[in-house]
């Protein structure tokens, strides 16, 4: 059948011009029979001569199709079974082989055949998977004993008994060299350590001599026995601070220690009874020793920022943690207060106008930190503005008491308006959040050219960078003590509206839970500054309160939380709530006994869920919740998680749990 359809194909379509010159002939015959008959004649043989002529040149094409289909098929027999890689054929729905050469036979040690075996069986690790997607080449390299292979492979259709299904042609190729060679590089490829001790000066403040040079001394002998497996170079060239050079092969060594050199060295205690911490900066993945360094340097910042006492390591793209789940202490002192006011005075004093902007859904210590920026902007003379989110927020109830107040006349401008005010020589003061991604308007953010960052949230993977200011102290209650503190320098209490200083009393009274949690001495030392200001704790109070309707949901919220783990409670909501409502019952729960951790979890509006954390006891919760892309601090944190539902998310956030725990 195929052979006739390809000898009509070949055969060129001459019969129109026969059927053209018959019909001549029959037209010649009406003026002339004997000229008819030779024009027949001739047809007729030319006729003939072309049905001959024609069966001998398909004959001829017919032989060397043949021929050369003869020799393909041979050709790809040998090969197939003499190809100079190993090659296998299965089928990848069930991994059952189909032919395999003698190369890939040698390389997997079988000895005979594979017919009627899986694939899977000689090479345990193999997936075929990525052929299924449409891949040409495996995503990894498989193992095969002790040598490596790239696999390389196509699908073909085929149709067997009616039922469609798919075979799989696979060539393997041997790296092994070029990927010891490669492992070799990545493995010997030097990393830069900076190691500080972050509370050298409390370590050392009313020791004397000998105690000073007894804690170096041990302190220095934990560190060169943690770095002397690593064979690099250790040398201290601070009095706090230590630099590591080391190869990368040992830096998994140390993860796979939890880095153990943080536990070590928190052994060492002052003759006042202060723990030294550690805190190490880890530059990787670098084009030169110089960006090394900066990576490590960046890197120790963040472990500061973030509250010290653990590990950061950053390379080209991004930040890793670990660590950093002990108790912040105080180490804030009144000289950086101080020089930070004064800088921020200048940029004031130096500005066209200053905008005063917070995170996204602004809670009372976000407006009350931002009402501190604007008393130090009226002191200075500088126009200011706050940028105020559309819609209801936390903070809804002081920025109507704000605007109430005739300084605050037109203080408040949206987003849009606050673009086209902005100029080049404008100052822009970040407030309560340290993340470009959760301010109220990221174009505002890119489009001031200075800008100021105030404040307390332990720092993430993403920051604001280069700012031309940045009072950052994770060890503060709220950002509403920053500002207090920076105020303390810049204008006397009398300069201080009432209103400010209850906004930013009632900020401290929201991050602290009523003065309860995260405090210190200066927590302290900012109210009675406040206070003297003229802040009403009584009216205060009453931004706290709660009607019967938020109530009755708080109470509702805390009868669906269970125990995941001891101490640990997790509210699930299956329906919205309000952030602000959520919040409390979070902080509701820590007031139970048996608790001192809880989550609260419930969707929004806008198809994401929300979480709210708090913590009184050991448990990190922005350690936690950073797993899900959330932050805060130690004792309070949150996250938003999009696309996803309340079941998914608690089952994120057990794991996240699970994790932490395990790690400790």
């Amino acid at each position: 059948m195929r052979k006739n359809k390809l000898t009509h194909l070949m055969e060129p379509s001459f019969r129109l011009y026969f059927a053209f010159l018959i019909l001549f002939a029959v037209v010649t015959a009406l003026f002339s029979i004997p000229v008819a008959v030779i024009q027949v004649a001739v047809v007729a043989i030319l006729y003939l001569y072309f049905r001959r002529n024609n069966a001998m040149r398909q004959k001829e094409i017919l032989k060397y199709i043949e021929n050369v289909t003869c020799n393909m098929d041979s050709a790809t027999k040998d090969t197939m079974v003499n190809a100079p890689l190993p090659m296998v054929i299965f089928r990848p729905e069930n991994d059952e082989v189909i032919w395999s050469n003698d190369r890939f036979l040698q390389i997997t040690g079988e000895r005979e055949h594979m017919f009627d075996t899986k694939i899977t069986a000689a090479v345990p690790d193999f997936s075929s998977r990525w052929l299924m997607e449409g891949k040409n080449e495996c995503p990894t390299e498989v193992r095969i004993g002790d040598r490596r292979f790239l696999v390389y492979g196509h699908l073909v259709r085929t149709e067997e008994q009616g039922a469609r299904g798919y075979l799989a042609t696979t060539y393997w190729v041997d790296v092994t060299d070029f990927a010891q060679v490669r492992d070799e590089y990545y493995a010997s490829r030097p990393v830069v350590a900076i190691l500080t001790v972050d509370n050298y000066e409390e370590l050392m403040k009313g020791a004397t001599d000998n105690a000073k040079s007894a804690m170096r001394s041990e302190i220095d002998d934990r560190l060169a026995q943690w770095v002397a497996p690593a064979q690099g170079v250790f040398t201290r060239y601070e009095r706090d601070r230590y630099l590591f050079l080391f190869e990368e092969k040992f830096l998994a060594q140390f993860q796979e220690g939890k880095y153990s050199v943080l536990d070590s060295v928190r052994q060492v205690t002052s003759p006042s009874g202060i723990q030294a911490t550690l805190s190490i900066g880890i530059g990787k993945d670098a084009d030169s020793l110089g960006e090394l360094y900066q990576y490590a340097a960046l890197s120790v910042e963040m472990a500061l920022s973030r509250g010290g006492d653990q590990v950061v390591i950053k390379n080209k793209f991004n930040f890793e943690f670990f660590g950093g789940r002990t108790k912040e202490l105080e180490k804030r002192t009144k000289v950086k207060s101080r020089v930070m006011a004064n800088a921020l005075g200048e940029l004031m004093a130096d500005a066209s106008m200053v905008f005063v902007m917070g995170h996204k859904y602004p809670d009372l210590d976000c407006i009350g930190a931002a009402a501190g920026v604007c008393a130090m902007a009226r002191k200075k003379g500088t126009p200011v503005h706050i940028i105020k989110e559309p819609g209801v927020n936390p903070a809804s109830e002081m920025c109507a008491r704000l605007e109430a107040v005739e300084e605050y006349q037109g203080v408040f401008l949206s987003p849009q308006d606050a673009l086209l005010l902005a100029d080049s020589n404008c100052l822009l003061v970040v407030v309560d959040t340290n993340r470009p991604e959760q301010v109220v308007s990221q174009d505002l953010l890119e489009a001031v050219h200075k800008v100021a960052v105030i404040d307390h949230h332990r720092r993430a993977s993403s920051y604001i960078a280069d700012a031309a200011l940045n009072f950052h102290e994770p060890y503060a209650s709220s950002a509403s003590e920053l500002s207090t503190e920076l105020l303390q320098y810049l204008l006397e209490p009398a300069d201080l509206l009432k209103i400010e200083a209850e906004a930013l009393l009632a900020g401290i009274a929201l991050d602290t839970k009523q003065f309860t949690m995260r405090t210190g001495s200066r927590t302290f030392e900012a109210a009675a500054f406040l206070r003297r200001s003229g802040a009403d704790t009584g009216d205060v109070k009453k931004l706290f309160q709660n009607d019967l309707e938020g109530t009755i949901a708080k109470y509702d919220i805390i009868q669906t939380a269970k125990m995941y783990k001891s101490g640990i409670a997790v509210a699930k909501v299956d329906h919205t709530v309000g952030r602000i409502t959520a919040a409390q019952a979070a902080d509701e729960l820590l007031n139970i006994s048996g608790i001192d951790t809880s989550f609260v979890l419930f969707p929004d509006q806008e198809g994401r869920v929300i979480l709210s954390a708090r913590s009184m006891g050991d448990v990190n919760v922005q350690v936690v919740l950073e797993k899900l892309g959330g932050g805060g601090n130690a004792a309070t944190a949150g996250a938003q998680v999009p696309n996803k539902t309340v079941d998914e998310v608690a089952g994120m956030l057990f794991q996240a749990i699970d994790q932490y725990l395990a790690d400790e």
